[in-house]
């Protein structure tokens, strides 16, 4: 019992020494600082090209469309940096309707990860779910900026079982 109370006392008395090593603002040795978070959401246009295959599925889906089509929508996009002089990491949500100027609505939605570089250089990979299926979609581009404007020009392809979908899409946001 005697050795319990003394093991109790000793951490009680090492505990606020332990705690008072450290800031609360800065993290224990090991783990990485907090990263910041910049909000790059925007509107998002520009058209996609459909292979034969891809109108046939949308065909079978009661869909009809030519080869290419215009694509509307927005991108929920969050940059994660830590330091000013380096690449961000990318989390990019992207929603989009296509072939409205056929007189269709086509979701999109793609779930993007990818990286930033400090010149504007940019690529992502992830899920891409469509009418006509499941697959995964690779985008790169640049961003261009203007003071208070960012200029995404993107490029994505997304290969499938019904070939390779090229999309060419731009928008703007305002960095506040």
């Amino acid at each position: 019992m005697k050795r319990m109370v003394c093991l109790i006392v000793a951490l009680g008395f090492s505990s606020p020494l332990f705690a008072q090593s450290f800031s609360s603002t800065q993290p224990s040795p090991g783990v990485p600082p907090y990263a910041k978070t910049l909000n790059l959401s925007g509107p998002r246009f520009g058209l996609t090209m459909l292979t034969d295959q891809t109108i046939e599925q949308l065909h079978e889906h009661d869909i009809d469309v030519n080869h290419t089509i215009s694509q509307f929508g927005w991108q929920f996009e969050h940059e994660f940096y830590s330091k000013q002089d380096g690449p961000t990491v990318l989390n990019e949500w992207v929603f989009l309707l296509g072939g409205l100027d056929q007189g269709v609505a086509i979701p999109s939605m793609n779930w993007l990860v990818g990286l930033r570089t400090r010149e504007g250089a940019e690529f992502g990979v992830g899920p891409n779910v469509t009418p006509a299926g499941v697959a995964l979609a690779v985008a790169a581009g640049v961003t261009f900026r203007a003071g208070v404007i960012n200029v995404p020009m993107t490029i994505a392809a997304v290969p499938s079982k019904y070939g390779t979908r090229i999309s060419v899409l731009t928008g703007f946001v305002l960095r506040r």
